[in-house]
């Protein structure tokens, strides 16, 4: 098998039916959102109207959106690559946090040393689920989603005691030192976070499907017993995928803080981490196409804080459609399937 193709041409292997069952996903979601307007008591329209404007009706809207979608694309990114290689992480909440922890910390140290703080944290955080998983056959389902309380418990217990700021008023860090918050980009009120997770997704497409390891990663996914039937060190890719993805998860975790927050706070990851699930299955696990499904989800997210400021429905409904684009996808998938 080769890793790449024999003409050197692009290669993006996604279907034109597997699109087609992502649009249609994401219409589903959409229609509920708007009869959900029924039940506030506005028309449908009224409610598709007001996400509209409020998620890409102005350039400030257009701003918001792709700030949400920054750490909704590294997370969708990380869940992607996990499965990609047979690997159930749902800790990208906790890896998250972990990363924006280690961000805090080497934030003194300047901008750089605090990416890769964050990425090395990430990818620490993970490899605690893949050694249980070697040394005690321990499932990643479990110990990821335990590892997020942990992750949880852990930023709390730091905002409220060794990282608390001087004044020690409120559960919060200090701010980040001025040198180790990211640049903003010309005139726009985004920083050069957006440009750091695109560079990230097109580098994840290339590593799956233009090199061998990629090859390698994909195949322990699709057959295990294959996999190592043809040499492949599966142990090895199962360590590598789930340090690549807590890596991913935690560059969101730092993106977000030396760019958006700046200081660290209880209840900082606001639910990237599990978004992120939502994100990869409807790009269908693709990095290309997670680009758009972040920038679907965080259409949806600043839409709904429209939402609630103009209409008082509750910002909420966005994880509603996140539940529905989930659901929609296996039942279109199961489909498809059945009448393929």
């Amino acid at each position: 098998m080769s890793a790449g193709t024999p003409s050197g041409k692009l290669h993006i292997p996604i279907s034109v039916s597997r699109i087609g069952i992502a649009l249609m996903a994401a219409t589903t979601a959409i229609a509920g959102l708007a009869l959900c307007g029924i039940a506030f008591g506005r028309s449908p329209g009224e409610l598709l109207a007001i996400l509209a404007s409020g998620s890409i009706g102005s350039s400030f809207a257009l701003q918001g959106t792709l700030l949400k979608s920054v750490p909704l694309l590294l997370t969708g990114l990380s869940v992607a690559i996990a499965f990609r290689a047979g690997v159930w992480n749902i800790g990208g909440e906790g890896q998250f946090l972990i990363g924006a922890l280690g961000a805090f910390l080497g934030a003194r140290y300047g901008l750089i040393a605090s990416l890769a703080a964050a990425v090395l944290a990430g990818a620490i955080w993970a490899s605690i689920a893949t050694a249980m998983r070697l040394w005690r056959n321990a499932p990643e389902v479990l110990t990821t989603i335990l590892l997020n309380f942990i992750a949880i418990h852990l930023l709390g217990y730091a905002v409220n005691g060794p990282l608390q700021e001087a004044s020690g008023k409120y559960p919060q860090s200090d701010a980040v030192p001025a040198g180790a918050a990211l640049p903003l980009l010309g005139n726009l009120e985004l920083h050069a976070g957006v440009v750091i997770a695109v560079l990230v997704a097109i580098a994840a497409w290339y590593l799956l499907y233009r090199t061998a390891e990629g090859l390698r990663l994909r195949a322990t996914g699709f057959n295990r017993s294959a996999a190592k039937w043809a040499g492949v060190n599966v142990d090895a890719q199962l360590i590598r995928a789930m340090a690549i993805s807590g890596a991913m998860a935690g560059l969101a975790g730092g993106i977000e803080l030396l760019g958006v927050t700046h200081r660290l706070f209880e209840r900082f990851a606001a639910g990237y981490g599990y978004a992120g699930i939502a994100v990869a299955l409807l790009a269908q696990l693709h990095p290309l196409g997670t680009i758009a499904s972040a920038f679907f989800f965080g259409a949806l997210t600043t839409g709904a804080g429209e939402l609630q400021r103009t209409a008082g429905i509750s910002s909420m409904v966005a994880t509603l459609a996140q539940a529905i684009v989930i659901l929609a996808m296996i039942a279109f998938m199961r489909r498809s399937k059945a009448s393929s």
